[in-house]
């Protein structure tokens, strides 16, 4: 094993015995889990917020460029599955 993978093993060793530790009161998880929630709750009305000001401004937002992502991926796929039968065809 190399000295790469050694000390990768041994970091997750030693982060996983922390976790332990951390979680290991009752109470104190609630409270790591509590905190998590609102950080998660607060990156939620960051987001919701970026994106109602991003459309106010009639700008592109990022749900936007996803969905454009999914359909150009769409249209690749179509594009070489008619490529592939076009192919076909010009063989026979």
């Amino acid at each position: 094993m190399g000295i790469r993978q050694e000390l990768k093993k041994q970091a997750l060793g030693v982060s996983q015995k922390a976790m332990e530790k951390l979680f290991a009161d009752e109470k104190r998880a609630m409270a790591i889990a509590g905190a998590i929630g609102s950080v998660q709750r607060g990156k939620q009305a960051l987001d919701k917020g970026q994106e109602e000001v991003m459309r106010a401004l009639n700008f592109a937002t990022r749900s936007d460029f996803k969905g454009l992502g999914k359909k150009l991926a769409g249209l690749k796929r179509r594009v070489r599955e008619l490529d592939e039968k076009l192919e076909e065809l010009a063989g026979e």
